[in-house]
């Protein structure tokens, strides 16, 4: 069995072998083999195998100048490894290269010649057979182009873990090492690229285009790749398109028509440059220009496509190139090619023919008597340089330098840089394995391979560890994936002036290390547009939308087709074609247009405003007002209505005024946190102690008053230090509300924006509207019962009766705070600072002006009233008249016991107390005299009571004789009631206090 199996994998590789003659391979010996696959030509010639005969191998069309420099890459790069002192010394490497035809048959029947090889070696069959040309195993395969092949390749070559390192194959799908076990790149994969072209799209502003992509494994993955990346960048996607080279002229037709027609300008091409070909050949021949071709780099720079002839179509091109290399001593490389010295190479004598548009007259299968040499030359449009169907023979002395092709186009060696990359990759895993010493290797326990049998799978293993630095000093490693990140060129076609050749300008580039948002940069001044133009063009499905709009999606349509709607207020667009307006900051509002955000007009009770000066003004005038009352008290203090005014109470009093009239100008200009927490506890607490200074007065003249006999026990509780004690107890209850507030709830600065759009009202947040009902409602608790007090004693003598104006004061107090509330609820803004203003204005003004105005209206304007007689002739006639008011009751009562008891029934007498000291004398005294009698008469008081009237006149002496006076006034009038004397005892008690 095992014979048979031998027998049939000779069968096999002999066959292989004879299908590919020594023209067809380029091959050299050496220790160790590495294969190579490349396009030498683009395509197989089509022929129907009917099966009438033994079917015979398609032939290759087309050359691909390229695909020879590509594989004159890998030989350069084993050229020079084998000769290098360092790397793999002693050791040689030998290669076997085959023709692809850019096709998977052929691609596959070059990789069973590597695989057959492969197993026969691990048959270890020479027992049986002396195999004098044995050829070892090849231990890892440089290649192949496309995708599609790749993926071919790989799934043969990875059931035997045979490396393969791939120079141009991107799929992303290749990155799948469950599928392609040992497959290995040198190219990044599209994956970054199909990024790198929305992130293009995204940054000329376009979002209507078409996708074309090759119907292969590399041109599906890319385009679904990049379709993902349009959705995420709105992009909308008119139409998508799959193409071949072997599609038919109906498919390419109806691909055209779709381009034609459609409204999209951009067209992203995900395809190589033999299956894009056909249908660039039809858009020329109908002359469809106007378009912008997206180009992936299979075809970017492609000798098939970028030709002048098809300039005017696709000259508007721009495409992703990989970064280029140097390799030292290649182009003297290239330039040495020849069929007569390159004899290991079996490409060279075509590459020969073609470049010289000859034939080497030795070669029977090229030569041109050949007929599928000529079907396969006149096939290729522009393979070779000739179109007759004879060649002149070669003489072998041509210059290869005086022929322009695309094999000696070394400026940017970008794939033929990654196939030297790819051999040398091999070559550092040799080297490893040449290098290793035994217990630190990569397998069991740490061994080592055996570099003169070494295997494919050992060095797909070193080959996944690999890490070293490439000629131009790059790390070069592979991920996990098998791949190597790189970074694109990109490239605008331009036409040249000189001799009118297609070039590629860079014109920026994409650099997949950067953060996102940052890797694309493009140069736009050097891009041209159709060749000549600098305009960027056009490719919407709507017209822009102006600074100011939106984008609004019309329904049924795709989210790129779309109208323009004004942004609402409070949102903004400052830039065209927007997706969305975007919010003003909380602090902004949209201008008229909606172009941009301005600062809301921000609005509290400013010191500049016509409103907020005039509550200064008012402010200020209370201020200057309350000081004035107190210098008119403080200079004339010792006066009697200073005096009869508890005088230090007065102070105090006027001093918290000063307190509410200055705690009032907190409220006004911009409030600060600071100012928010002292402008409530300063108005409180000086309204507190100005109602506290009222209640203690009030209620101590009224206590005065109603006391029968004051004792020396009065006088002490009647002192100053009660009364201050009193105010500061009263007092000192709103400090503690007004600290608990602070503590737990403290106001703070608030800017509110809910109010109104574009105004930004600047306030005080309270922090706690209870804290601020218990301040108020303390202060108006106090107020309430000041009132009480100032009612109950309203008919005390004149001078003492500041109950009347008290009470005024404390209905004016009461009216001001209680319209306060309902306008405090129903106000906003800097209106509610305006309220409590004029409400602490108000009833300061209510206060001064009711206590204090009249007494200095009397002090200044009527100083005859401002006497010790007229305060006590006042207090005496109050005095007196309690005192008649009270025998008169007690006579009324004496009458209904005696009528009840003796029935009479007389009337009742009308009472009547006169003093004659008033009367005219008879003789008239000198003015001398008058004027001493005026000073010792005193004053004269009329006392109304019942139905009577009392005329009481009450004359004073010095101050000094106060006691004589009294007990003379005493001695001149009498009262028929006995009660009376109480009330003379209390008018005496009293005139030591005023």
């Amino acid at each position: 069995m095992t014979l048979y199996s031998c027998c049939l994998i000779l069968l096999l590789f002999t066959w292989n072998t004879a299908a590919y003659g020594p023209n067809q391979r380029a091959q050299k010996k050496g220790d160790i083999i590495l294969g190579g696959l490349f396009p030498i030509h683009f395509g197989v010639a089509a022929k129907d195998q009917d099966l009438k005969s033994r079917p015979e191998s398609v032939e290759c069309i087309r050359y691909n100048f390229r695909g020879f420099r590509w594989l004159q890459a890998m030989i350069f790069a084993i050229e020079e490894i084998n000769s290098s002192p360092t790397l793999l010394p002693n050791m040689t490497l030998g290669y076997r290269i085959f023709d692809t035809c850019n096709t998977v048959s052929k691609a596959l029947e070059a990789t069973l010649s590597f695989v057959a090889q492969n197993k026969i070696d691990s048959l270890n069959l020479d027992e049986f057979c002396n195999c004098s040309e044995h050829i070892p195993s090849t231990i890892a395969v440089v290649g192949a182009t496309g995708s599609g092949i790749s993926t071919a390749v790989a799934n043969l070559l990875g059931l035997f873990y045979i490396p393969q390192v791939s120079y141009a194959s991107s799929s992303r799908l290749l990155s799948n090492k469950n599928q392609f076990k040992s497959f290995l790149r040198t190219i990044p994969n599209d994956e970054h690229q199909a990024t790198a072209m929305a992130d293009i799209i995204e940054y000329f502003r376009w979002n209507w285009v078409g996708t074309i992509a090759a119907d292969d494994d590399y041109g599906r993955p890319g385009i679904e790749k990049f379709r993902e990346e349009a959705e995420e960048r709105d992009i909308c996607i008119d139409f998508s398109e799959l193409i071949s080279q072997y599609s038919d002229e109906e498919e390419i037709q109806q691909v055209v028509e779709v381009i034609q027609n459609s409204t999209a300008r951009v067209i992203v091409v995900f395809s190589s440059g033999p299956d894009l070909e056909p249908l660039i050949k039809e858009i020329v021949r109908r002359n469809i220009t106007g378009k912008i071709w997206l180009a992936s780099e299979a075809w970017a720079s492609s000798s098939l496509i970028a030709m002048p002839e098809f300039f005017r179509v696709i000259g508007s091109t721009i495409g992703f190139a990989l970064k280029a290399g140097q390799i030292p001593g290649f182009r003297e490389f290239l330039q040495k090619v020849h069929p007569k010295k390159s004899t290991n190479n079996g490409f060279a004598k075509e590459f020969w023919e073609e470049t010289f548009n000859c034939y080497l007259p030795d070669g029977s299968k090229n030569s041109p008597t050949s007929a599928s040499f000529h079907k396969g030359h006149e096939e290729g449009l522009g393979a070779g340089n000739g179109t007759s169907a004879f060649r002149p023979p070669c003489t072998g002395d041509e210059n290869i330098t005086s022929v322009e092709t695309p094999y000696m186009d070394y400026t940017h060696l970008r794939i033929s840089y990654n196939v030297y990359l790819a051999v040398y990759s091999i070559a550092h895993a040799l080297q490893d394995i040449y290098t290793c010493t035994p217990g630190k290797g990569l397998f069991t326990n740490g061994s080592c391979a055996d570099i003169k049998k070494v295997e494919a799978w050992q060095v797909l293993k070193h080959l996944r560890h690999l890490n070293f630095t490439n000629n131009m000093g790059e790390q070069v490693d592979f991920d996990e994936f098998g791949d190597l990140v790189g970074n694109y060129s990109i490239i605008n076609w331009h036409l040249s002036p000189e001799d009118g050749s297609v070039v590629f300008e860079e014109v920026g580039h994409y650099n997949v290390y950067a953060k996102k948002g940052e890797r694309l940069f493009i140069n736009e001044n050097k891009i041209l547009w159709s060749g000549f133009s600098k305009e960027v063009p056009f490719s919407n499905c709507s017209r822009d939308c102006l600074p100011g709009t939106r984008k609004g999606i019309i329904e049924g349509e795709p989210t790129c087709c779309f109208e323009c709607v004004d942004c609402p207020d409070g949102e903004y667009s400052d830039e065209t074609d927007a997706s969305a307006c975007d919010k003003c900051p909380e602090d902004y509002w949209s201008n008229e247009n909606h172009t941009s955000c301005i600062p809301k007009q921000i609005e509290f009770l400013s010191w500049t405003e016509p409103f907020g000066i005039a509550l200064t003004l008012f402010a200020v005038l209370g201020i200057f007002l309350t000081s004035f009352v107190l210098g008119v008290f403080t200079k004339f203090r010792n006066t009697p209505i200073v005096k009869a005014t508890n005088r230090e109470l007065s102070y105090l009093l006027l001093f918290s005024l000063l307190c509410c009239f200055s705690s009032s100008l907190f409220f006004i200009g911009e409030p600060q946190n600071w100012t928010c927490r002292l402008r409530q506890p300063a108005f409180g607490i000086s309204f507190v102690l100005c109602i506290s200074c009222i209640l203690v007065k009030t209620n101590r003249v009224l206590l005065v008053f109603e006391a029968k006999i004051p004792t020396s026990l009065h006088r002490k509780w009647w002192g100053l230090n009660l009364q201050f004690l009193l105010v500061f107890l009263c007092t000192f209850v709103q400090i503690v509300i007004c600290v608990i507030w602070l503590y737990t709830a403290p106001p703070s600065s608030y800017r509110n924006h809910e109010l109104e759009d574009e105004i930004i009202f600047i306030t005080c947040h309270e922090g706690s509207l209870m804290a601020l009902g218990f301040l108020i409602g303390y202060t108006c608790l106090l107020a309430a019962i000041c009132f009480f007090f100032a009612f109950k004693s309203r008919k005390l003598p004149e001078n003492f009766n500041e109950a009347k104006f008290i009470t005024f004061s404390m209905l004016i107090f009461f009216i001001v705070w209680i319209s306060f509330i309902p306008a405090y609820a129903s106000t906003y803004g800097k209106f509610v600072s305006a309220v409590e203003v004029i409400a602490i204005l108000a009833a300061s003004f209510g206060l001064l002006a009711c206590i204090f105005f009249n007494k200095v209206y009397i002090i200044l304007f009527k100083p005859s009233r401002n006497t010790i007689e007229e305060v006590r002739c006042s207090t005496a006639a109050h005095a007196f008249k309690v005192a008649a008011r009270a025998t008169l009751r007690r006579s009324n009562v004496s009458r209904k016991r005696s009528n009840s008891l003796g029935g009479s029934t007389g009337s009742t007498p009308s009472s009547s107390i006169s003093s004659k000291s008033n009367h005219e004398d008879p003789f008239p005294l000198p003015a001398s005299a008058e004027r001493q009698r005026q000073q010792q008469r005193g004053c004269k008081q009329k006392v109304s009571f019942g139905s009577g009237t009392v005329t009481l006149s009450l004359s004073f002496e010095e101050p000094q004789k106060n006691a004589l006076a009294n007990r003379n006034a005493k001695h001149r009038n009498s009262l028929e009631a006995q009660n009376s004397d109480e009330s003379l005892m209390r008018h005496r008690a009293l005139l030591p206090l005023q």
